[in-house]
């Protein structure tokens, strides 16, 4: 994810939006931060050590909505940029979209929610990803900036929330995989340009 926001999206980004696109790009960064750690009661990958409430559980929720709707804008405007962008960024959101899933429907299931309800959550949050795809083209002002913001949210994600967690697990495991990630994620982008697809 953080590859791809900094080789392919945030270039496209700042070609698209000028030199606005660096505050789009802030403003997507700290909107997750807002709603995800700010506004919420709780909110956080990785094991559960507390009690969690059912309120932690809608929260979460709340700020995962922002986030996945941005997936989506993020998707849209890398396909409207090219088939390689677009097709990047869909492979790198879709590698989070499991965990995601599970992520919401623990946290609400452990805050007592029914699990037909937290399963529920999880499509919802499927559903605004699909939202956010197609609202990108039919709002000027993510058409221009749109790959700004999802650059901004998808760096949050990757530096702020994935990062950390495998920083706190020993071995050089996780550590191997996070390179050989950042390694795929830009010769993808390279196979696809030599092969024509652009």
């Amino acid at each position: 994810m953080i590859s791809v926001a900094l080789l392919r999206m945030l270039p496209e980004a700042i070609e698209r939006g000028g030199a606005n696109a660096a505050l789009f790009v802030l403003i997507g960064y700290l909107l997750v931060h807002l709603t995800q750690h700010t506004a919420v009661q709780h909110f956080h990958f990785g094991e559960e050590t507390h009690e969690v409430t059912h309120a932690a559980g809608i929260s979460a929720l709340v700020g995962l909505l922002l986030h996945t709707f941005f997936d989506g804008v993020a998707i849209a405007s890398g396909f409207a940029v090219s088939p390689v962008l677009g097709t990047l960024v869909f492979l790198a959101i879709v590698l989070h979209k499991l965990p995601e899933g599970l992520a919401i429907a623990s946290i609400q299931i452990a805050g007592g929610t029914r699990p037909s309800r937290a399963i529920g959550s999880a499509a919802l949050l499927g559903a605004a990803t699909l939202i956010g795809a197609l609202t990108t083209d039919a709002v000027g002002f993510l058409t221009t900036h749109g790959l700004a913001l999802s650059a901004g949210v998808t760096l949050y994600v990757g530096a702020s929330n994935l990062v950390p967690e495998f920083q706190r697990k020993s071995g050089y495991g996780l550590a191997v995989v996070f390179f050989l990630g950042a390694l795929v994620a830009w010769g993808a982008g390279v196979v696809m340009g030599a092969v024509g697809v652009h």
